[in-house]
């Protein structure tokens, strides 16, 4: 079975002065005739993917950065106490 790329046939449709909305309609209608399995990954899909992947980035490089830093203050007190 081929791959439909939905989502190029969606920027060519709306290229062409279709309304999104309508696209997305018309490529749905394609996916089903052509019998591409209706889980594919949609654009909203994707998006939403991508922000929960961010925030989980975002959410462990500031663990990471809490970490480094007790480590580095640690450091500090433990050479400030030797030192005096």
């Amino acid at each position: 079975m081929a791959v439909l790329d939905t989502h190029a046939i969606v920027r060519s449709l709306t290229d062409a002065g279709i309304k999104s909305e309508h696209a997305d309609a018309i490529v749905d209608a394609v996916r089903q005739a052509a019998g591409a399995p209706a889980d594919m990954a949609t654009k909203a899909d994707l998006a939403e993917l991508e922000a929960r992947l961010t925030w989980r980035f975002a959410g462990a490089m500031l663990a990471q950065t809490g970490v480094i830093l007790a480590a580095v203050i640690g450091a500090a007190i433990a050479i400030l106490r030797m030192l005096g």
